[in-house]
């Protein structure tokens, strides 16, 4: 049977449009008791790119307000939910994330995926390769992040990454270094994320009542650790499930919050309230279905958005290290 890791949960924002809402989010989500703050790796402002690409415009950059949130607190972990590789030279990534883990005291989570928005790469005039050749650069950049981190002396050469003649500096405090977090869907980065991830990132699971493979969303959660627990073997017993209900409410009326919610999205709400990145109701209710989640596909870091965070915060007093 495998073992299921205790709960823990964090914050991702991305809405802070000054130097004193994004110290002020910081404190609120250390005070709140949530582990950790995370930012996204994006960069589009207003414009018919950022729409086509459908995500939120966020203002701030993740490696200085990663740095400013760190200094303003003193137990919040902070991280990025994910850098993509292929928004970052990779030795300066490296190196910028283990400057942050030591001027933070050793407070990094450092998630990194292999991209996915085509959008965002072709408004930065980025070439948009197969999955194939993003997910080779993905494990060439985790091996070179190890690499750095471990101060020893490199001489990588790869078909994306190379890295030769020097060793990394600075070493992060946390050793045998900071937590690695991998996010993804499919079965080859699920599977790099089991062998060399502390904590692997379920990916958000679509809406569709029934996906290209028949699964329903709770049956495409499922195979998705499914692939995860394969290929970690032995290793899914220290491995980390990180999920994300990107539609968190805690509410008295669970019908009428999930009827405006299928209204956003455009789908129907018949079994909205059972869908992996929704997480809609009472304290209780939203207590019983993370445990119960949690046994289906191991998720344990729960990210809620920020506008939530408050409201879900007495889950998290009442979860967190359980």
């Amino acid at each position: 049977m495998t073992s299921l890791q205790p709960f823990r949960f964090a914050v991702q924002a991305t809405k802070a449009t000054s130097a004193k809402e994004w110290r002020d989010t910081a404190r609120s989500v250390q005070d709140l008791g949530y582990s950790t703050l995370f930012l996204a790796d994006h960069y589009l402002g207003p414009g018919p790119a950022q729409r086509e690409a459908r995500w939120p415009a966020q203002h701030l950059a993740p490696v200085a307000a990663l740095a400013t949130a760190a200094a303003v607190t003193d137990t919040l972990r902070v991280g990025c939910r994910v850098f993509c590789v292929d928004y970052h030279v990779p030795g300066v990534l490296a190196k910028e994330a283990a400057t942050i883990d030591l001027l933070s005291d050793g407070r990094l989570e450092f998630g990194i995926g292999a991209g996915w928005s085509e959008p965002e790469y072709h408004a930065m005039g980025l070439e948009f390769a197969s999955a194939g050749r993003r997910v080779d650069k993905l494990s060439e950049v985790v091996a070179l992040v190890k690499a750095q981190w471990g101060g020893e002396p490199l001489e990588l050469r790869g078909e994306h990454v190379t890295a030769v003649g020097h060793s990394g500096l600075p070493l992060p405090v946390q050793r045998p270094r900071p937590p690695i977090m991998i996010g993804g869907s499919r079965r080859r980065v699920l599977s790099l994320a089991a062998r060399e991830a502390d904590i692997v990132s379920l990916a958000n699971v679509p809406f569709d009542a029934r996906n290209d493979a028949g699964r329903a969303p709770t049956e495409e959660a499922e195979h998705r650790y499914g692939l995860v627990r394969d290929a970690a073997g032995r290793r899914i017993s220290v491995l980390e499930v990180e999920s994300s209900p990107f539609f968190a409410r805690i509410t008295d009326d669970a019908a009428s919050t999930a009827e405006r919610v299928a209204r956003t999205l455009g789908v129907s709400p018949d079994g909205l309230l059972d869908h992996p990145n929704v997480l809609i109701g009472t304290q209780d209710e939203v207590v019983d279905r993370l445990r119960e989640r949690r046994e289906r596909f191991g998720a344990n870091y729960i990210t809620v958005q920020q506008n939530e965070a408050e409201r879900f915060a007495p889950v998290v007093a009442r979860l967190t290290g359980n």
